[in-house]
């Protein structure tokens, strides 16, 4: 490619940009879309509760694995072959899902549409940082900012929709369309890059970190039904930990690792890292309990309660582009702090949900969630990965994936923990006064009518220890943001160059 070529193909980085963007939330969307398909597709199937999760658990843990990968294989056979060929691979592994015949064939076409949805998220967010600008890092970000907390917020609205009024099948093959058009797209508009050399794949820190993020997962993924405390569990945790351990050991050992943990030396990028594990515990867990709130204690339907799930999502389309540009002038300290005071804010107020709290109210609590985390996730993530030395960004973006995946799934694993006990206490609590009643024998009209009233003060009773247990989450969330605020005034303030240096060669 001619300068003047590679200088145009850097300059007119909007379309590239949209492009990189669309591909990327068709990747991210799955992760949440799918979730309200799960009681269609229990029953359809007919497997019990604990079966059905694997469809997600599988998706989940397949993630964590090729993750790490996704780096060394842009650089080793090029970030733009590696892209499309994802993008076609996930529309393939979308189709097959579509037309799943039974729960084993379901679990297996999506992990085959995890291996490219994990390459995606990496792949893209290291080519972000070689075509666009160094001054206007920022603004991209923001819109790139748009995959990664807007799509999973957008997923149980449309998959609501699509489930509830169309079809199930719906929410993989919409992807189908979408992947061969945006493949097609990025033929065209995105500059060619080179394959970089890169030494021999480390297969032994590939092993390490795939056991240990599967292990790990897999615990947290079916803590709650297997027992915290029973063997297979702590068996998992345990070669978890030890796996991680030892991959940190090889990847300092070798001459060129899978991912080179020095990174972490540099503490704006750690510091990022925490931020966004907190950032995106509080995003999942509202996510995930939000619309379970919504139907188990107020009634609504899937897509009554995705629909109050929309607006948060618009609002964050419009602040994290705004956010973007404020890092372009100074620097990622301020928005953050202000963006995650704002959201610890909000969710103090969201302590005080009840039966009877409006949806308006809850709407508006959302929204001012969202705006807090528009402001605030972008600007952390930019100020981190521009920390790094430029050579490190591929490693910096899989490493940022690998945490967003890892404490969304430990924060959710652990609040729902925390929920079941204070549940389990609250409704012992509170037994007392219709134990008596459930224990007595319907003989006649009247002890079938007592019955009957003593089992809706019994159910009435469950949802309110439900909702007092989410107002306990509430809690530990605000906690968590609150130490986040505390964090982010460690980060950098002012404009500061990101990680660009020398960019690596465009292909010809």
């Amino acid at each position: 490619m001619s300068a003047a070529t590679e200088a145009q193909a850097r300059t007119g980085w909007g379309l590239p940009l949209v492009v990189l963007v669309a591909g990327m939330f068709m990747s991210v969307l799955d992760t949440s879309i799918v979730n309200v398909a799960i009681p269609e597709m229990q029953v359809i199937f007919g497997v019990t509760a604990d079966d059905i999760e694997w469809i997600a658990t599988s998706y989940t843990l397949v993630l964590g694995v090729v993750v790490p990968a996704s780096s060394w294989l842009g650089n080793r056979f090029g970030m733009k072959r590696v892209y499309n060929a994802s993008l076609l691979a996930f529309a393939a592994g979308s189709a097959l899902c579509g037309v799943a015949w039974d729960l084993d064939s379901m679990i297996a076409f999506r992990i085959l549409q995890a291996i490219p949805g994990g390459v995606l998220p990496v792949v893209t967010l290291s080519m972000l940082y070689q075509i666009v600008p160094k001054e206007k890092i920022g603004t991209a970000m923001g819109l790139y900012g748009l995959g990664i907390i807007a799509a999973p917020a957008v997923g149980p609205t449309l998959g609501g929709y699509l489930v509830e009024y169309v079809d199930w099948r719906l929410i993989f093959l919409i992807n189908v369309p979408i992947g061969i058009l945006g493949a097609v797209a990025a033929w065209f508009l995105l500059p060619g890059f080179a394959a970089q050399r890169v030494g021999r794949f480390d297969l032994l820190g590939f092993v390490t970190i795939a056991t240990g993020l599967s292990a790990l997962l897999l615990a947290l993924s079916e803590g709650q039904s297997w027992g915290w405390t029973s063997y297979p569990v702590v068996i998992l945790i345990i070669l978890g930990v030890l796996s991680l351990a030892l991959f940190v050991v090889i990847e300092l050992e070798v001459e060129e690792p899978l991912l080179d943990v020095r990174v972490f030396r540099s503490w704006p990028y750690t510091n990022s890292l925490l931020l966004i594990s907190v950032l995106s515990v509080g995003l999942f867990a509202s996510l995930f309990y939000i619309p379970v709130f919504l139907q188990q204690a107020q009634g609504l339907g899937a897509f009554e309660a995705g629909l109050v799930l929309m607006p948060q999502a618009l609002v964050m389309a419009v602040f994290m582009p705004l956010a973007g540009r404020l890092y372009d002038r100074i620097g990622a300290r301020w928005p953050a702090v202000v963006g995650l005071s704002i959201v610890a804010w909000a969710t103090h107020l969201m302590q005080d949900f009840t039966v009877e709290t409006a949806q308006s109210e809850i709407v508006g609590l959302l929204c001012l969630r969202a705006v807090g985390m528009g402001l605030a996730m972008m600007p952390i993530m930019t100020g981190g990965i521009s920390a790094v030395p430029p050579a490190h960004v591929g490693f910096a973006s899989a490493f940022n994936n690998v945490a967003q995946r890892v404490s969304s799934a430990l924060g959710l694993a652990v609040l729902t923990a925390f929920m079941t006990i204070q549940q389990a206490q609250l409704s012992a609590d509170r037994a007392g006064m219709v134990a008596a009643d459930l224990a007595m024998p319907a003989l006649g009209p009247g002890q079938r009518g007592q019955m009957m009233g003593t089992m809706m003060v019994y159910q009435q009773t469950q949802t309110q220890v439900f909702v007092s247990s989410l107002d306990d989450v509430m809690l530990i969330n605000t906690v968590m943001t609150v130490v986040g605020v505390g964090l982010a005034l460690f980060l950098r303030s002012g404009r500061s160059a990101p990680a660009g240096g020398a960019r690596p060669a465009l292909a010809e």
